[in-house]
Formats: C-alpha cells, sequence, structure tokens
C-alpha cells in the first residue's frame, strides 16, 4: 500500500513535468527519477525544440540522474514516466541498471516494457528491471489524447484557411 501512495505521487510529479512538454508544443510525456524517496531529476520530451530524436523524457531524466549521482549506475532508483518507454528508451533504462520503472499509461504503437515485448524483462540481458503499470494511467492517457486531438483540430484549421 505504501508503495502505491509513493507512486501515486511521483506519477503526479512526472504528470507536471509531462504538462511542461505540453505547453511547449511537445508530446505531454514527463518523467522524474527518484532515489532515496527524493526526486534527483526531471525531463520531459524535448524532440521538437532539440530536434533530436533521442531527446525522450526518460532520456533526459536518466542523464540528469547520472549527473546527480556522478555513476552511470542507477541501481537504487526508480524512474516513473508517464507513457510506456519505447525500445530506446527501456534498452537506456536497463542499461542504467535501474531499479525499478513505474509508468502511467501503456502504449500501443511503441511501449517495450509490456504491451509490445518486455525488453525490461528480458532474461537474455545481464539485468532485469522491475515493473508498474497503470498508475494514474487515466490522467496520463488523457493528456497524451488531449494533446493529440487539439493539435489535429489546429492543423484542420489552418487547412481550411489555406
Amino acid at each position: 500500500m505504501k508503495w502505491l501512495e509513493e507512486d501515486r505521487y511521483f506519477m503526479r510529479e512526472a504528470l507536471k513535468e509531462a504538462m511542461g512538454a505540453g505547453q511547449i508544443g511537445e508530446v505531454p510525456i514527463g518523467a522524474v527519477v527518484v532515489s532515496e524517496n527524493k526526486i534527483i531529476a526531471r525531463g520531459h520530451n524535448l524532440r521538437e525544440r532539440d530536434q533530436q530524436s533521442i531527446a525522450h523524457a526518460e532520456m533526459i531524466a536518466i542523464s540528469g540522474a547520472c549527473n546527480a549521482l556522478e555513476s552511470w549506475r542507477l541501481e537504487n532508483c526508480t524512474l516513473y514516466v508517464t507513457l510506456e518507454p519505447c525500445a530506446m528508451c527501456a534498452g537506456a533504462i536497463v542499461q542504467s541498471r535501474l531499479k525499478r520503472v513505474v509508468y502511467g499509461a501503456s502504449d500501443p504503437k511503441g511501449g517495450c516494457c509490456g504491451t509490445l515485448m518486455n525488453l525490461l524483462d528480458e532474461p537474455r540481458f545481464n539485468h532485469t528491471v522491475l515493473t508498474t503499470s497503470g498508475i494514474l494511467e487515466e490522467e496520463c492517457s488523457s493528456l497524451l489524447t488531449n494533446f493529440f486531438k487539439e493539435l489535429r483540430t489546429k492543423r484542420k484549421r489552418k487547412n481550411d484557411d489555406s
């Protein structure tokens, strides 16, 4: 029960990051890395701003956590992210030795932590990661749904004006 309360708290923090991404026109995905019950790094999508395919929320948060701990090993850390990580991010999660990942919404088109495949629990890798899904799923999912709905509406208006 304690984990669930903590998971909700930290997922709300990841949601704040996601909202920040949405406000600057980025896909609203946010992440935080927690060590010893404290947030040590935050991240949100910056692919459009930076024009970098690797500028995912998870990658930014993992990089920040490595800097904060001055280590590439995040063995006692948990990553909270609003959307199920993709293959690239799942690979970074395994490589950084995160202990646990908690995500909100599943990703039917790219999720690699249980939906399309589960790279975090692949026994052939030298590290596996505990995974919890569905924390604040409705909030995480509706944030993305509303963002893409608004984006489609803006594009339609733009095309109608042309």
